[in-house]
């Protein structure tokens, strides 16, 4: 007696490892779903149901696994087969929805309907009528059909070029043989065909560890992009930086630093400074909108295109009329705010233009000054003018030039860093260097937006002290 029970324990023990191994494949799947979502979210919750619901299905067709439930469940075996069975199909053609397009989608969507009609007579026919098996004959001929769709689709390069999405030998395989071994164990209940009853799960298998392998070579191909793709960014990096001025000039009667913070790799801002001798010095700032790589090219273009004008570097609207004249043709969809200061500390006078960009700030004997002084953004119209603002120069002044990074940071409230609030560090560090200046604004702005906030703009700032 005891060797006939070990022998059908044997038996089953197959069925249990498979059986919970695809429970829990289902269950990882969902999990991970649900932590990591994004655009295929759907995708990978449909197969973790389906799977789960196949692991059950076996485990619940393997005597062995069903009765370490309490014994009052066991009459209860044949009803949850037939509901599982029933069910099953419903998340195994919504998975197959969001890999397929074209006609094969709307096949499958009108199936899902026929499917969850199948399932919900099936289901109250269990339970009302006592009958689990009544319409199972519906599901299995509905299984054929689905099955055997997806078999040709898979099968043919030229049909599943046109009607999937993922196109894989690999996966096309897996799916070939399930399909086989699905029609086969449908068709075994419907004509009494010979039965192997690991023959299905196996092939379950297959497709499972077959979506595994597409998985893994679609994730590794993934991370070769990424790798490419950091090392690209890492060489415009050291591109932009080039393009970027190395050092600040060392000028009589001026004091000059710069903060200089990409949000991402490569930025939209730039800067430049057009040293003419040790008196006399332009100041540039411009910001491109958008971010990332197509601004950081467009910055690239204003570098080439300041040294088309640094004949006119004394001269701020003929300085911004002549990039304007130049990236007009150039900027597309793009547009440039930028800002051009004039020092002249010979004879001590100061010029400043502006096109759409924030004001510069002077400090002068105790009062903070707002000039602005703007003309229409860089490539809004090829023939725009921009307006000056002379100034004087007088030993004390500070001039402050920025991008919007600097004024638009939020908190917690949604309420901007803003110009009141770079007015107020302004004023209460204005016996400081520039450099200490510049270091105190920037730990203001990192302390005003929440540790958990990444950057979202670029920040750019220049600031210059008159001696």
């Amino acid at each position: 007696m005891e060797d006939q029970v070990l022998m059908m324990l044997r038996g089953q023990v197959s069925g249990i490892i498979l059986g919970t191994v695809f429970l829990f494949i289902g269950l990882v799947a969902c999990g991970i779903a649900v932590v990591r979502g994004g655009s295929r979210i759907r995708l990978l919750v449909w197969f973790g149901i389906f799977s789960a619901m196949y692991g059950a299905r076996i485990l619940a067709m393997t005597p062995a696994a069903f009765s370490l439930l309490p014994r009052s469940t066991w009459a209860s075996r044949h009803y949850v087969i037939a509901i599982i069975t029933y069910l099953i199909p419903i998340p195994a053609l919504l998975f197959w929805l969001e890999l397929s397009l074209g006609k094969l989608r709307r096949f499958l969507q009108i199936t899902v309907v026929a499917a969850s009609v199948i399932g919900i007579a099936g289901v109250c026919s269990a339970f009302i009528t006592e009958s689990p098996y009544r319409f199972l004959p519906y599901n299995n001929l509905l299984v054929i059909w689905c099955f055997l769709a997806l078999a040709v689709v898979n099968a043919v390069p030229s049909l599943a070029k046109r009607f999937l999405v993922i196109r894989s030998r690999i996966a096309a395989i897996g799916t070939l043989v399930l399909a086989v071994a699905v029609l086969y164990a449908n068709l075994q209940f419907l004509f009494r065909l010979p039965y192997h009853p690991f023959f299905e799960p196996l092939a379950f298998a297959v497709f499972v560890f077959s979506l595994g392998y597409v998985a893994a070579e679609k994730i590794f191909g993934d991370e070769r992009r990424l790798l490419s793709i950091e090392n690209e960014l890492a060489i415009a990096r050291e591109i932009q930086s080039s393009i970027l001025p190395s050092s600040v000039p060392a000028l009589n009667s001026l004091r000059i630093t710069v903060a200089y913070h990409p949000m991402t790799a490569v930025a939209g801002d730039f800067y430049e400074f057009i040293p003419v001798d040790q008196d006399r010095v332009g100041f540039l700032v411009a910001d491109v909108s958008g971010h990332g790589v197509p601004a950081a090219l467009i910055a690239a273009m204003i570098k080439v295109a300041m040294q088309s004008i640094v004949s006119c570097a004394h001269d701020p609207p003929e300085v911004l009329r002549g990039l304007n004249r130049i990236l007009s043709r150039q900027l597309r969809s793009h547009f440039v705010s930028a800002a051009y200061l004039w020092l002249d500390t010979e004879i001590r006078r100061a010029s400043y233009s502006a096109a759409g960009h924030p004001p510069l700030l002077r400090w002068r004997d105790g009062v903070l000054e707002r000039i602005e002084s703007n003309g229409l953004l860089l490539g809004v119209a090829q023939d725009s003018d921009y307006p000056v603002c002379k100034m004087s120069l007088n030993s004390g002044d500070r001039f402050l030039l920025y991008t919007d990074g600097v004024t638009e940071p939020e908190n917690t409230l949604g309420d901007s860093f803003g110009d009141s609030k770079l007015e107020q560090v302004v004023r209460n560090n204005q016996s400081r260097p520039p450099a200490e200046l510049s270091d105190q604004l920037l730990s203001e702005i990192r302390h005003w937006q929440p540790a958990s906030t990444t950057q979202q703009d670029d920040i750019t700032l220049i600031v210059v002290d008159v001696v």
